[in-house]
């Protein structure tokens, strides 16, 4: 839970300020988040912007709390005869420069959404400004050049710019708090920001013809009115001023419409991942996504990125990021789902995946999965997976862990979703191909419990082997291996030890095609050369003419290969 904010000294900003912001800004966000949810309208109307700025909110403020050590906000300590004891408290906090690195990195790892993302721009641009500094506290005028900066840096980072959003809102709020920077406290620069938001918010509907045919103000920019309200908040000790927009917000009616993204003019899906990379890198991966969709919005810098695109090709989308560096954290979610959420339904069934590759990610997501990446050596962790759960937003949800360690998360998860009154069936996948075999049977219109059945059956008949390169001398179950050999296992044992890919790779089909099979699936890892895929289909062509063959891409993450057998 969120410390209890205090109100601090109107004439600096300090770490302990920042986190009073911090918290206000979670509530602000908590109280208003239905309100502002209701009044999404630009750019994709999925009734969700109130929500992905308060869970970035809350993300930053986690990171923030972790970083101040949890120590109460506004809490200086005294002196003997009961005077703030200032020296204390600047020999124990973190300073200024910690507090607001820590406060966007948090929002930079958690942002959500369009919205979110941009949030997590505007604050990085506030630690930029801030965070050089030597002393302890900002003045006015500092904090001026800090809101200037944030609005700057949030206009670079959306591939198109438009007027009547949240950039906008940042715009005004940091010319209005330079006109006050001259003369002015930094909680008479935080007021005037505020006030410069709040006008600039009401003008939105002139601005934009979403908003003004839909008869709201921008959604985005009013979150950001909240945060701006907040930090005027914890300089002051005063609640803001009403916003401008009169009472709660009304629900943009919705009319029955397909929830096709097609139909509805955009595309399909949104793609959201932090990504590890050089900037010159994440440059060349900005021209590859403003080719492939819309609301391109990357942010970040000094190797790490968030990066959000609407696009048609998720797998796409995220193969780009693999090209630029290392994407994680991968979020695909397609807009029908999101549009049926902002008319107040849930889906009747969803599929959530747990996959050990981004282009296993991107094949699943366009299956119409919801995914959860697991990388080497890692297991996704419960709330993980019920985050996903819940993204899904649907009243019964099949899911598919991926792998035996990843069981008992699994499990976990399913049931801190029926608590909530979904309905969970966990289907014990050993393997990403079993995984694909139960997607690929997956019927939403039939009964839960016909689906489940069938999606089970699909994943126990198909058998699974993987090609693996030994890291070390060790005895497995096909003998003694040395590093660097090639281990090609069958159901997760070790059964033959090769010197290279393609022998190793053969043996392993011929051993599970001796029991039979009609299927054959091959997924490549990201080193693995399109010619491996062509020689093994070639192979199994010549022994077995009955048995077809499909090859994908697992790319970053993935094992070097993977083999189902149907």
């Amino acid at each position: 839970m969120p410390h209890e904010p205090q109100p601090q000294s109107p004439d600096e900003l300090d770490a302990q300020a920042v986190r009073t912001w911090s918290s206000l800004a979670v509530a602000a966000l908590g109280r208003a988040r239905e309100d502002i949810d209701a009044i999404n309208v630009y750019p994709v109307a999925d009734a969700d912007t109130g929500t992905n700025l308060y869970l970035t909110a809350e993300s930053a403020d986690r990171a923030l709390a972790e970083a101040l050590g949890n120590a109460p906000a506004g809490v200086s300590g005294t002196t003997a005869d009961g005077r703030p004891d200032t020296a204390a408290r600047a020999s124990s906090l973190p300073t200024l420069s910690h507090a607001v690195r820590a406060y966007a990195h948090g929002a930079l790892i958690g942002a959500r959404g369009n919205s979110g993302t941009i949030l997590a721009q505007l604050l990085r641009g506030v630690a930029d400004v801030l965070g050089e500094e030597p002393g302890d506290r900002a003045s006015g005028p500092l904090l001026a050049r800090a809101l200037t900066r944030a609005a700057e840096e949030a206009y670079a980072a959306v591939a198109h710019p438009v007027e009547g959003t949240m950039l906008t809102i940042a715009a005004a709020a940091a010319r209005a708090a330079e006109t006050a920077a001259a003369a002015g406290t930094a909680a008479d620069v935080a007021l005037a920001a505020y006030d410069g938001a709040r006008a600039a918010l009401a003008d939105t509907p002139g601005q934009l013809a979403e908003l003004s045919r839909a008869g709201v103000v921008d959604a985005g920019g009013c979150g950001l009115v909240a945060v701006l309200g907040a930090l005027s908040q914890a300089l002051s000790g005063r609640e803001p001023a009403a916003e401008a927009v009169r009472g709660r917000a009304v629900p943009v009616p919705q009319t029955p419409q397909p929830c096709d993204a097609e139909e509805q003019g955009g595309p399909a899906y949104e793609v959201i991942y932090l990504l590890e990379a050089a900037e010159p890198d994440v440059a060349r991966l900005r021209e590859r996504l403003d080719g492939l969709g819309d609301s391109l919005v990357v942010v970040g810098g000094d190797g790490l990125w968030n990066v959000h695109v609407h696009v048609d090709d998720p797998g796409a989308a995220v193969e780009a990021g693999v090209v630029a560096g290392r994407p994680y954290r991968i979020r695909i979610t397609h807009f029908g789902d999101e549009r049926r959420r902002a008319r107040g339904e849930r889906v009747q069934r969803a599929v959530v995946a747990v996959v050990p590759g981004e282009g296993l990610a991107g094949l699943c997501g366009e299956a119409g999965a919801t995914t959860v990446l697991a990388r080497p050596g890692e297991v996704p962790d419960t709330a993980e997976l019920v985050d996903a759960i819940r993204r899904a937003h649907a009243r019964e949800v099949v899911l598919l862990p991926g792998g035996a360690d990843q069981r008992a998360a699994a499990a976990a998860a399913a049931e801190q979703a029926r608590a909530d009154g979904v309905r969970v069936a966990v289907i014990p996948t050993r393997s990403a191909v079993q995984g694909l075999a139960a997607l690929a049977v997956h019927d939403p219109e039939g009964t839960f419990d016909e689906d489940v059945v069938a999606m089970t059956a699909a994943a126990g008949a198909t058998r699974y082997g993987e090609l693996a390169v030994a890291e070390r001398q060790s005895f497995t179950s096909a003998g003694i291996c040395q590093a660097g050999d090639v281990l090609g296992l069958i159901d997760g044992d070790v059964a033959v030890i090769g010197s290279g890919l393609d022998d190793t790779a053969r043996a392993v089909l011929e051993r599970m095609l001796g029991s039979g099979g009609e299927l054959v699936t091959l997924v490549l890892g990201p080193e693995v050369p399109d010619s491996l895929a062509a020689r093994l289909e070639a192979y199994v062509q010549q022994g077995h003419l009955a048995v077809d063959t499909v090859t994908y891409r697992g790319g970053r993450h993935c094992a070097p290969l993977l083999i189902g057998v149907e």
